[in-house]
C-alpha cells in the first residue's frame, strides 16, 4: 500500500477539478492538466480528490499511485498558491538584468551577454533589496524547476571561489586549491 497514494487531497475554495481521461485543475493562478496513468483511478467526492489503483499486487500500478497523488497535490497547490524559486549570482562582473516579466539578460564573464526568455507561465522578478538575486514564479512546479535548473546550468558554481549561479540557500562545497598542500 502506498502511504502517499492513499491520502486524499483537499480541494481549497476557488479551485475546480474536472476528471475525464485527464484531470484538469483550474484556480486563480492558472490551469493545469494531467493524463491519468494506466491502472489508476481518480475520483472526487466531498471536496476531496481520491486516488486508487485496480491491482495492489502490480508494482507498476503501485508506483503510479504515489506519483499520481503527488502530481495532483502539486497541481492543486500551484493553481491556488503558486510556487517560487530564488537564484543568486556570485562573482565580479556577474549580474542579472531583468528586461521584462519574461526576459532576462545575464552577464556571466563571457564575451557576450546571454539572453534568456522564460517560457509561458513563468515570471521573472528582480529582488528589491539585493541586486544579485532574482525570483522566478509560476503555478507549474515542474516547469519552474526545469527553468531554474536551466538558468543555473549556464554558469554552475565552481568549487574554488564559489563563483556562478546558485539557488538561494544552496551550499557549495569548496576546495582548498593547489597552494593548500604546501
Amino acid at each position: 500500500m502506498s502511504r502517499i497514494g492513499k491520502q486524499p487531497i483537499a480541494i481549497p475554495a476557488g479551485v475546480t477539478v474536472e476528471i475525464k481521461d485527464t484531470v484538469t485543475i483550474k484556480g486563480s493562478k492558472g490551469t493545469l492538466t494531467f493524463n491519468i496513468l494506466p491502472g489508476v483511478k481518480v475520483t472526487e467526492d466531498a471536496g476531496k480528490i481520491v486516488v486508487s489503483i485496480e491491482n495492489t499486487e502490480d508494482t507498476q500500478q503501485r508506483a503510479f499511485w504515489g506519483l499520481t497523488r503527488a502530481m495532483l497535490q502539486n497541481m492543486v497547490t500551484g493553481v491556488s498558491e503558486g510556487y517560487s524559486k530564488a537564484l543568486e549570482i556570485i562573482g565580479v562582473g556577474y549580474k542579472f538584468d531583468v528586461k521584462g516579466p519574461q526576459k532576462l539578460e545575464l552577464s556571466l564573464g563571457f564575451s557576450h551577454k546571454v539572453n534568456v526568455d522564460a517560457p509561458a507561465g513563468i515570471t521573472v522578478e528582480a529582488d528589491k533589496d539585493e541586486k544579485n538575486r532574482i525570483h522566478l514564479k509560476s503555478h507549474d512546479k515542474q516547469l519552474l524547476g526545469y527553468f531554474a535548473a536551466y538558468i543555473r546550468s549556464l554558469k554552475k558554481p565552481e568549487p574554488y571561489k564559489g563563483k556562478g549561479i546558485r539557488y538561494v540557500g544552496e551550499h557549495v562545497r569548496r576546495k582548498a586549491g593547489k597552494t593548500a598542500g604546501k
